[in-house]
């Protein structure tokens, strides 16, 4: 009878050691496997890290996560998304996507992974940072995203735009623009086609053709 649950946990474990850091493998599995839900890894999305979906009709609810993220990424967003299941789970939809409720379900996920000491220094600075006013993504959270980039593997050509000098010009999904000012978080952009100009977020992964004279 104990054969299928442990061939389940095993294939689960031998699944998100893919995609996680090795030393909280173990924190995820055990939170797929205490809760009911469909997890998806899914190609890398423009938009968004992940997402949560709710079962309607009796279906399961649903995290898909983006493949393509780094290990300490793919754990944060599957931490995101996961205190979304929880919070769902707790108040229906009665409660805001990211209000308190979220807020406090997020801080439990993160305190164990931050209080293991197992970390890179950097991370656990920056998330101890973002439990004081807890974001509604990474994204969102400007520190804890440029800390989490450092991790990225490195994509010949690609960079993250606040790296790049003024008037560099640069491509993003397929477009031309050249960098121009810095407006709180984003940039002031001109698209070279179109001579319009658009905001473009700092940590916007773009490629570099060259410095605009």
């Amino acid at each position: 009878m104990r054969k299928e649950p442990l061939k389940r946990r095993e294939q689960v474990t031998l699944a998100f050691s893919k995609y996680l850091p090795s030393p909280f493998v173990d924190d995820v599995v055990e939170l797929f496997l205490g809760n009911t839900v469909r997890f998806k890894i899914v190609k890398g999305r423009k938009t968004k890290l992940g997402d949560f979906r709710a079962g309607i009709n009796g279906e399961k609810h649903q995290i898909t996560i983006n493949g393509d993220l780094n290990p300490y990424a793919f754990l944060i967003t599957t931490l995101h998304e996961f205190a979304h299941l929880t919070t769902f789970e707790n108040h229906g939809r009665k409660v805001a996507p990211h209000g308190q409720e979220w807020k406090n379900n997020f801080r439990t996920l993160l305190l164990p992974i931050i209080n293991s000491k197992k970390l890179p220094k950097d991370i656990e600075e920056a998330l101890v940072n973002s439990l004081v006013n807890t974001k509604a993504s990474s994204c969102s959270d400007h520190q804890l995203s440029r800390v989490l980039h450092r991790y990225d593997i490195s994509k010949e050509g690609i960079e993250l735009l606040e790296r790049l000098p003024n008037n560099a010009v640069f491509t993003l999904n397929g477009k031309q623009f050249i960098k121009g000012p810095l407006r709180r978080k984003r940039y002031i952009c001109q698209e070279i086609n179109s001579n319009r100009s658009f905001l473009v977020n700092a940590l916007a992964q773009v490629q570099l053709i060259q410095n605009y004279t």
